[in-house]
């Protein structure tokens, strides 16, 4: 028998690391900032085009960190069409733990998949 479980779309959340500054406007504080983060970030906005992102994470990625990246927007995607840990399993080869670090994220974290997600729908 499963267990009822609890998907992203049945919880408001706010995403973690958000905060009101003193004009009470959210912002976001991740825990991952840092000086080589923060160069991270700029290299990948500075990418104009598909190709200059596959040359980047060519570069700067294996081929098995790359695919764990792509399994995890595909769980997000899944889970947020409500489909059971069992049928993603199947479909994605994703662990049952990679799932449910997925979902907690979709509920509990900083709301960067709901973004990429929307984005990704519209286009």
């Amino acid at each position: 028998m499963e267990q009822t479980r609890l998907y992203a779309h049945d919880v408001p959340s706010r995403p973690s690391g958000e905060q009101k500054n003193l004009e009470g406007t959210r912002v976001f504080e991740s825990k991952l900032k840092n000086a080589q983060t923060d160069q991270l970030v700029q290299a990948i906005l500075s990418l104009q085009t598909e190709e200059e992102c596959y040359r980047l994470f060519d570069d700067l990625c294996t081929i098995h960190e790359v695919q764990a990246l792509a399994q995890r927007i595909e769980v997000a995607r899944l889970l947020r069409k409500r489909i059971t840990y069992h049928d993603i399993a199947e479909r994605t080869g994703a662990s049952t733990a990679t799932i449910s670090r997925v979902n907690r994220c979709l509920i509990y974290g900083a709301g960067g998949y709901d973004t990429v997600l929307d984005r990704m729908e519209k286009e």
